[in-house]
């Protein structure tokens, strides 16, 4: 029976409800963003705690009542107050236990655990949306601190709100209630006090926000140069620079404890204030219950009640207080992450976007031009068409054009001019993924999750057979250093994981396995980027077979330093300064005697042996 109820507080917030539309960068609007779904739950929630705070007062109340029935001089105690003393057993049996047990569960079981997850899944799917130039902006840990700590924050703000701010509320207002019942003059007491109390609030709560604002976006610095450094540990060792960047880390940090002692002291100067007016509330009441008492007013009962109703409040101040701080600290810290992760997205599908069929593999750029935003580098007025199965390399200097070309064509970037299509299709006419579906890629810089071997080369179709896995890997020359592999856990084999973006492989390794994923996925379209640079001789002749397998049937487009491994393409794209200067075969090329055939000529080990240009 327990475990039912239990279910259904829990079942009450969808954790994970998806939200259509950006969040927007208001901050009343972004709290219903993140909310959006869950108010009705959230609104009981809200009506159990005033529930439970209003108890305190009828605690206060039940006693006056007790202490007054005692006073009666009149015999017959029991049966005169019979109904009064079954109320204040019953309430003190049932009604309280029910009405706080129910606020804990809300608490504990509808918000706390549901909250967290739906703001956090909200965050990251908007984030994943995002293009590549709004992650190559920002630090990577930076930006997922800023999404848990966010989630975190709203989930805190959402909590303390419906746990303090109603029970408070609840609290005062009955609290004003029952003294206007006892003397007016009580009411206006607490009113004067409460006026002071509010002001206290007027003047800290603001600066506290900002103060927690400044702490947050510090705090965000340091794990965003910590994980920078870490993710980049072996540059730092080989460079020696360990010193440097623990400059660099105690840098964020000191910046973080300023902004901390910054926030220390306004917290310290709250709370001197909190306790001033803390103990000013007792005063103020009991003092005057007893002054209205001794003009024969007021009862025995009327102390009692305004004695712990004053000493409930007092008490209370310094709890709702600090969670008070708390909450707009939090507050400060929702706005910080707002500020970072509610841009909207700048590379969108179109609102009619539809899934892109099954393709052969035509592609055409027709006037492209893509520069970045700047006058140098890019692509200008370029066109070019691909047939089905066609094999086509590029070639070209670094900051020829090459991997923009590339990027257009997986549509990481809209064209500044012209158009990209694939069998035809606009490529801003069909849904991103599913056009990254179809197209296959191996880079140079193969990227690696730090999951299993399996994960990794699943990662191109993930509801592959574990046969159809495996043969991928023995046909990208995998298997036999997958076999042998073992994690730091004792996982053997595929089942091994590979550590952060690779880092237990050798650069050979890596780029067998992501062949090995780009053969699984099967994808109509191939682009291998500098696929075998980072193989040895030997592994590339070994794997050259399984490369020319792979290729057949497919568009192809291959960039490459290494001519030799494009030399056998059906034809060859030479680009310089983001234009097509030449394009033919590999014998057509060497005829004509010229930018490729100086390439070939000045190769060194099968590179091209040029200097480098602005970047790409």
């Amino acid at each position: 029976m327990l475990r039912r109820i239990a279910d259904i507080f829990a079942g009450l917030i969808p954790p994970f409800a998806t939200y259509d539309g950006p969040p927007p960068r208001q901050l009343g609007a972004f709290f219903r963003w993140c909310l959006h779904g869950a108010w009705t739950p959230l609104i009981l929630a809200f009506i159990a705690s005033a529930a439970a705070g209003a108890t305190e007062i009828a605690t206060a109340f039940f006693l006056g009542a007790v202490i007054d029935s005692v006073a009666d001089p009149s015999g017959g105690y029991l049966a005169r107050n019979v109904l009064l003393l079954a109320l204040f057993v019953g309430f003190y049996l049932v009604a309280r236990p029910l009405i706080f047990g129910t606020s804990a569960a809300f608490s504990g079981m509808t918000v706390g655990p549901n909250v967290y997850p739906l703001v956090q899944s909200r965050l990251h799917r908007w984030t994943l949306g995002q293009s590549v130039t709004f992650f190559d902006n920002d630090f990577a840990g930076r930006i997922a601190t800023k999404q848990m700590q966010t989630a975190r924050a709203v989930t805190e703000v959402t909590n303390e709100f419906i746990n303090v701010v109603a029970f408070a509320l609840a609290s005062l207002i009955g609290s004003a209630l029952l003294m206007i019942a006892i003397d007016w003059r009580i009411a206006l007491a607490l009113t004067v006090w409460l006026v002071l109390y509010l002001s206290l609030f007027r003047w800290f709560m603001p600066r506290i926000r900002e103060r927690s604002k400044k702490r947050a976006a510090a705090r965000a610095m340091v794990t965003g140069q910590v994980v920078d450094t870490i993710t980049n540990i072996k540059t730092v060792k080989l460079f020696g620079h360990a010193e440097h960047e623990d400059r660099a880390a105690l840098d964020a940090m000191g910046t973080l404890r300023d902004r901390s002692l910054a926030f220390g002291r306004l917290s310290a100067g709250f709370r001197i204030s909190l306790m001033f007016c803390a103990g000013l509330l007792p005063i103020l009441m009991i003092g005057g219950t007893l002054m209205i008492w001794r003009a024969g007013d007021a009862t025995a009962g009327d102390i009692a009640a305004a004695g712990a109703i004053a000493f409930r409040l007092s008490q209370m101040t310094g709890w709702v207080s600090f969670t008070l701080m708390a909450l707009y600290a939090n507050v400060g810290e929702v706005e910080d992450g707002m500020n970072t992760l509610a841009h909207l997205h700048q590379l969108t599908d179109a609102p009619d976007a539809k899934a892109l069929p099954a393709v052969e593999g035509r592609i055409a750029l027709e006037n492209l031009t893509f520069t970045y935003g700047r006058e140098e580098g890019g692509i200008r007025d370029l066109s070019l068409s691909v047939a089905p199965g066609e094999k086509l390399g590029l070639v070209g200097a670094s900051g020829a054009g090459k991997s923009t070309l590339v990027a257009l064509l997986l549509r990481l970037y809209d064209p500044e001019k012209g158009r990209v299509t694939l069998d035809g299709h606009d490529l801003r006419d069909v849904t991103q993924d599913s056009l990254r579906r179809q197209i296959g890629m191996v880079t140079q810089e193969t990227a690696m999750f730090n999951r299993s071997a399996r994960d990794n080369i699943l990662y191109g179709r993930p509801d592959a057979t574990e046969a159809e896995m495996i043969d991928a890997a023995k046909r990208a020359e995998a298997h036999d250093f997958i076999t042998g592999l073992r994690d730091h856990k004792a996982n053997t084999g595929y089942e091994a994981f590979l550590g952060e973006r690779g880092v237990k492989l050798s650069g050979g390794q890596r780029q067998r396995i992501a062949l090995a994923r780009a053969i699984l996925k099967d994808a109509p379209v191939l682009i291998l980027d500098e696929a075998t640079s980072a193989l040895d001789s030997e592994v590339e002749a070994a794997i050259q077979t399984a490369l020319d397998r792979v290729m057949e049937n497919k568009t192809v487009i291959a960039i490459a330093h290494r001519l030799s491994t494009i030399a056998k393409m059906d034809r060859i794209v030479v680009m310089e300064a983001g234009r097509i200067v030449e394009e033919g075969t590999h014998r057509d090329l060497l005829r004509r005697k010229g930018t490729y055939a100086r390439y070939w000529q000045r190769q060194s080990g099968g590179f091209i042996g040029v200097e480098d240009v602005a970047a790409e």
